[in-house]
């Protein structure tokens, strides 16, 4: 056991002299990305698989996330439909797309193709770590993996309740649902009073 240790030790020393980095994506977006999505971001990415393992690479949590999940149903000051939009504006760009814009075709053969063999290469360089899930775990990296879930969980439970706002106040994309998928636009609504009087 001290044998290997010792063997691992030059193996491992440049990556913990590297220190904590962060991760951007290839493409220059804010779009925030899980550790899946980045190791089949590019081939870059999946090389770079064993670094995240180890947690010196490490996403990014935007700070628009970070208030999110401090607070994901705050209420807007204003509350007003320009408010509503540059609210949902910085989600939007760190989330990507929102379920209720068309959803682009089916990927092609060849996207899911390369998705899927820098999958297996990014499974490859990851092999190479001895007990991996305890090294995930003793490192770090397995617990910052579910802060970004949850960080991306309550980005989207903020935007959803931001776009609800904006629908009953009638505002319009993108501060509120733009109704694509459906086919059928959004009913207009009279402003209801905050505080109905009976």
């Amino acid at each position: 056991m001290r044998f290997a240790t010792l063997a691992l030790l030059p193996v491992l020393a440049p990556i913990l002299l590297l220190g904590a980095c962060t991760t951007t994506r290839a493409d220059g977006s804010a779009k925030i990305q899980t550790t899946s999505e980045a190791n089949r971001e590019n081939l870059q990415g999946a090389l770079a698989a064993p670094l995240r393992d180890v947690n010196v690479l490490r996403t990014k949590i935007p700070d628009v996330l970070l208030q999110a999940e401090a607070d994901p149903y705050q209420r807007p000051t204003a509350g007003d439909c320009e408010e509503l939009r540059a609210l949902v504006a910085p989600l939007n760009e760190a989330l990507g797309d929102d379920l209720d814009l068309l959803a682009i075709e089916n990927a092609s053969m060849m996207i899911r193709g390369r998705e899927t063999a820098l999958g297996a290469i990014a499974g490859l360089t990851t092999d190479v770590i001895p007990f991996r899930g305890w090294v995930r775990k003793l490192t770090g990296a397995e617990q910052h993996d579910k802060l970004v879930a949850q960080a991306i969980m309550a980005g989207a439970v903020r935007r959803a309740y931001l776009k609800g706002l904006g629908e009953s106040k009638g505002c319009e994309p993108p501060a509120t649902p733009s109704h694509l998928l459906s086919g059928t636009p959004p009913v207009e609504q009279e402003p209801k009073p905050r505080y109905p009087v009976r």
